[in-house]
Order: C-alpha cells, then sequence, then structure tokens
C-alpha cells in the first residue's frame, strides 16, 4: 500500500470518527442512514446515537445484506427516486459521502427535510471543493482528485493513486461541494446549519491534518454539516 493510500485510508476514518464526535450522545429515537453501505459506520452512529430504529438505504443488495446481518433495516433504492418512507418519519439522518454522487440534490435536500421530524437533525459529510489539494492540482493542469469525467475509470491526476481503476457501480461523484454551496443549499430546502466540522489536509496524515484544519478549516479535505429541521 502507497503512502498515500494510507493517507487516505486514516483521513476517511478520522472523518468518521468527527462524525460521531458531533453527533448528540444518547439522543435516541430513530435513525436513517441514506447510504448506508455495508452497514460498520451505521452502526456507530446508532449506538452513539442510542437509536431505537436503525434503518437504512443503499444502491447494492450485496451491501445492503452485509448491513443487515449488523442490525440494520437495510433497503435498495436509488436516491435519485426519493426516499421510500413516510413523512417525519426519522429523529437523525445521517449520510457520509453520498451527496456528492447524486443527480439530484435539490431533491435529495427535499426529501431529508421532508422525512425528518420537526426539531430533527441532519449530518451530511462529503469532499471540500475548496481543498488545498484541489486548488494546487488544478494549478498543475490535473484533475481534482474527487472530480471524476468518467461513469468508467479514473482519470486526469497522475498523482491519484486510484488513476485507472474502474468505478464501482455508483461510486461516481456528480457534484462537488464547497462549505459554503452545502449549507446555503441546505437552508433553501429548509434545513438550518447548527454546526460544521472540518477534516483532512492532504497529503498530511491524520495528526498533522488536524493541527492544519485548526489553523485553516475551510481549505480542508472535508467538510461535515449538522442541519436541524425547525
Amino acid at each position: 500500500m502507497s503512502y498515500l493510500d494510507r493517507v487516505f485510508q486514516t483521513t476517511e476514518e478520522d472523518n468518521r470518527r468527527a462524525i460521531l464526535e458531533l453527533l448528540p450522545a444518547g439522543r435516541g429515537g430513530a435513525l436513517l442512514d441514506v447510504g448506508c453501505h455495508t452497514g460498520e459506520l451505521t452502526a456507530r452512529v446508532a449506538w452513539r446515537l442510542g437509536a431505537t430504529r436503525v434503518v437504512g438505504i443503499e444502491l447494492l443488495e450485496e451491501h445492503a445484506e452485509a448491513a443487515r446481518k449488523l442490525g440494520v433495516d437495510a433497503i435498495v433504492a436509488d436516491v435519485d427516486g426519493g426516499l421510500p418512507f413516510g413523512d417525519e418519519e426519522f429523529d437523525v439522518v445521517h449520510s457520509n459521502q453520498v451527496i456528492e454522487h447524486v443527480r439530484r440534490t435539490d431533491s435529495f435536500l427535499r426529501e431529508i427535510r421532508r422525512v425528518l421530524a420537526p426539531g430533527g437533525l441532519a449530518c451530511l459529510s462529503t469532499n471540500n471543493l475548496a481543498s488545498w489539494h484541489n486548488i494546487v492540482s488544478l494549478g498543475l493542469g490535473y484533475q481534482p482528485t474527487p472530480m471524476h469525467v468518467s461513469d468508467e475509470v479514473v482519470v486526469g491526476n497522475p498523482l491519484d493513486p486510484w488513476r485507472g481503476r474502474q468505478h464501482e457501480a455508483g461510486r461516481t461523484h456528480l457534484r462537488l461541494f464547497t462549505a459554503r454551496a452545502l449549507t446555503e443549499l441546505a437552508d433553501h430546502h429548509g434545513l438550518r446549519t447548527e454546526l460544521l466540522a472540518f477534516r483532512g489536509y492532504y497529503p498530511l496524515p491524520p495528526r498533522l491534518a488536524r493541527a492544519a484544519v485548526r489553523i485553516d478549516p475551510r481549505h480542508a479535505a472535508f467538510v461535515i454539516a449538522l442541519l436541524r429541521r425547525p
């Protein structure tokens, strides 16, 4: 495994820990994880919240089946078609690195608000378009690593450790956000920003990255928004 591969993996875990820290411990209630994958993070979020009901939505059946084995009531569906749940059904909606894969981001946020109970929380994390590694890539004439131009293969940046690899179904990034764009669009759809957190500072490992983020958070690799439905 290359240095960059290791940094990407450890930064992803640092981002997951930041999500858990942002969520209110012991809040309880019903949790929906949009893009639950195989359920590992869903289970951690549910434990943090003390959730009494844990539901996930996932694009691929094999991932949903793995999540079910961890106690997640996982449903297979494409979120671009809406969320197959009733109004005000959940107290917390979590979605880690999903919104960048979604074509209909307005519908995505409207649907999250719809399924949230009044006063409910949504925690969304995504790649930060304004991160320095994206800015530097553009300065070098390279494609920023999270900005995909193909549904089939990763191309455009010789420094990308995923260069030349095939995309898994549903893994192509379609829309990238800055923190401001994410919070303004959420506000437009009736989700008020409670807290913002930032993690990762490629190519630095997490310990050094956390120090860099304290100095310059807006150019971090990931943004996490904790939003509330009024």
